[in-house]
């Protein structure tokens, strides 16, 4: 398809609303079926390093446990997650959706599809307080979309499980405030998570925008190869040093003591108001669920 913009012929790319559909079905399914690589070989090192006998054998078991939901196409935990997606489509890509259909019923679908086809538990509740009736189908999915240059449309998708998403935290800091004093604060949201969270974890640790853009940093932050450090030194530096101090917690895997309470901290940033310095962190059990492609 062709558009004009300020008297330039463009080339828009089309996707139908099906393989869209088909994509997140994949995704939902691959997501519960395969620990990513990063992970897996994360949990493959801490083996060789963590001290308590007890820790070794549960990460050997963790590792065994993946090596089998992959070969038997079964899920890698039974919290199969909320459905959280990361969507960039591209200026240059139209979605063709049927009448009275939208990009978003797209993603949705493909997830009820996805659930369903992969037996995965559905853990959704149409409204949080009152009933909190089941709908059935794990949708509506939690879903982000932003805008970008280009002709793709990349979706990612994560399956968050509600234990280590309930000990996720916000907290609202002065500008003024020591970074000693947010190290201590988000070492404490990691031992307050403890058992209950799964661990070993990956943290995601969102700082800066405001009170809702930190949280999605936080999330964001996950999404990204637990092999690759922040691209600014400072955050990087920061990465290693959380990791080591939550390392040094004794928690250990399952919380039942070691070395190896977290496989990896994960920073993003983005600018924030002079009055205000947010920051979110995002709690991920080792059964870091996640997968990504492009349209």
């Amino acid at each position: 398809m062709l558009c004009g913009l300020g008297g330039k012929m463009i080339l828009m790319r089309n996707i139908e609303f099906s393989k869209v559909v088909e994509t997140v079905e994949s995704l939902c399914i691959k997501a519960a079926y395969e620990l990513p690589a990063d992970v897996l070989n994360a949990l493959q090192k801490a083996v060789k390093t963590e001290s308590s006998p007890l820790g070794v054998k549960i990460l050997e078991q963790l590792i065994e446990n993946a090596r089998l939901a992959k070969a038997k196409r079964i899920p890698l935990c039974q919290d199969t997650g909320l459905a959280v997606v990361f969507v960039e489509q591209g200026n240059n890509v139209i979605i063709d959706c049927p009448a009275g259909k939208t990009p978003v019923d797209a993603i949705n679908e493909g997830v009820s599809a996805g659930y369903e086809k992969g037996y995965l538990r559905k853990s959704v509740v149409a409204e949080p307080l009152k009933e909190r009736k089941n709908t059935g189908s794990n949708t509506p999915a939690v879903i982000h979309w932003s805008l970008i240059a280009g002709d793709k449309l990349k979706i990612t998708f994560m399956a968050k499980g509600g234990g280590c998403e309930n000990k996720s935290a916000f907290k609202m800091f002065k500008p003024t405030v020591a970074k000693d004093e947010i190290i201590d604060w988000i070492l404490e949201v990691v031992k307050n998570a403890g058992a209950d969270a799964c661990p070993p974890f990956i943290v995601g640790v969102g700082i800066g925008g405001n009170f809702e853009a930190s949280c999605i940093l936080s999330k964001k932050a996950l999404l990204r190869s637990i092999d690759l450090p922040n691209q600014d030194s400072f955050y990087a530096g920061l990465e290693d040093d959380l990791l080591s101090r939550i390392n040094r917690l004794g928690i250990g895997p399952q919380g039942l003591g070691g070395d190896t309470t977290a496989l990896a901290v994960l920073i993003e940033t983005a600018p924030c108001h002079i009055a205000s310095l947010p920051v979110a962190v995002n709690i991920e059990c080792h059964s870091h669920r996640h997968c990504a492609t492009e349209v």
